[in-house]
């Protein structure tokens, strides 16, 4: 298939800035792949969609200060994973001010003395092996790693680029594992409440920019994916074997089930693309949110609900104002 393929039209209006307040009021869209159909409904209602012998899958994968605003120079950069301890890999820009030797500071949010980190080295795919001279304080001295589109849309309406309400929405209520530099947003939808009412437990994949790198190749086939880690805890496998349908909580859980069907437990890391055609082993049910056009994301939401019918979904959720993206509407696949 080709990358175009995938394309929708989407309207700015209709990227989400901020989250809906309740979490669980955000709208659903609810897909029947069996025998096509497609209901409109509200977060709060997804137990009425579910069964009680069914087992949610949840991704908790806590979101770090990654985003990190250097001096001198007015620099910006992006911790990625830390390779070892106070070594990391990260991107930033301008490029040019982050080259090998380049010493750097971060004044920090409290009265402790300035965080000091040196740029090692450039790697092929232009991102940097960064150092800290100390055990970094990273929730002291950086920022949420809101996705650029939002601080975009926000810079572009006269808002603020952070608010406080951001430290809580931007992080699931159950997130617990420190890790990722984007949140697995299928999962901010949950309230506690709502959370307690289903069979469930946890994985851990640690979101890295991968996922959501874009397509540049006309053939998907030659869309080459980075690699991210991930955790399976001991008696998973049971309990999905157990369970009458798997419900994976976004594309990450998604991502892990399928990369190790017998999900042996331990530490791993997956590269797997999904794309039309595929053969899910591990996943029966998908709850996801609205993705980018002509993304992997949307690639792997049409190889689970199928091409032609996640593509009119996605027709119909732009007809229907439905919200976009990390602050968006969510969508189970039945």
């Amino acid at each position: 298939m080709q990358t175009e393929d995938f394309y929708f039209d989407l309207p700015e209006k209709q990227i989400a800035r901020h989250p809906v307040q309740p979490r669980d009021h955000s709208k659903l869209m609810v897909i029947n792949r069996k025998d096509g159909s497609i209901d409109h409904q509200y977060f709060y209602q997804l137990p009425q969609n579910l069964e009680n012998d069914d087992l949610l899958v949840l991704n908790n994968s806590r979101v770090i200060h990654a985003r990190l605003m250097l001096e001198p120079g007015n620099i910006e950069l992006l911790l990625l994973r830390e390779t070892s301890p106070m070594h990391w890999t990260a991107i930033g820009r301008p490029a040019k001010k982050l080259q090998p030797g380049d010493r750097h500071f971060i004044h920090t949010s409290s009265d402790t003395a300035p965080i000091e980190l040196e740029i090692l080295s450039v790697q092929a795919d232009g991102s940097r092996i960064v150092r800290f001279f100390s055990p970094p304080d990273l929730e002291a001295g950086g920022q949420l790693p809101l996705p650029p589109y939002i601080l975009k849309s926000r810079k572009a309406h006269a808002e603020e680029e952070y608010s406080q309400l951001d430290e809580i929405s931007y992080q699931t209520v159950y997130a617990d594992k420190p890790g990722s530099v984007a949140a697995p947003t299928a999962g901010l939808h949950f309230t506690p409440e709502l959370l307690n009412q289903f069979h469930h437990t946890f994985l851990t994949l640690d979101i890295g920019l991968g996922t959501f790198r874009p397509v540049k190749t006309q053939n998907i086939a030659d869309h080459e994916m980075h690699e991210e880690h991930y955790d399976i805890p001991g008696g998973l496998a049971e309990q999905c074997s157990a369970a009458k349908r798997v419900v994976a909580v976004g594309t990450t859980v998604c991502r892990v089930l399928e990369s190790k069907p017998a999900l042996p437990p331990g530490p791993d890391a997956t590269s797997i693309f999904i794309t039309p055609p595929y053969s899910f082993q591990r996943t029966d049910v998908l709850l996801t949110n609205f993705h980018l056009p002509e993304s992997t994301l949307v690639m792997l939401v049409a190889a689970f609900g199928g091409y032609d019918l996640i593509m009119h979904a996605y027709q119909e959720a732009v007809k229907n104002d439905y919200r976009f993206y990390s602050y968006g509407d969510s969508m189970l696949i039945l």
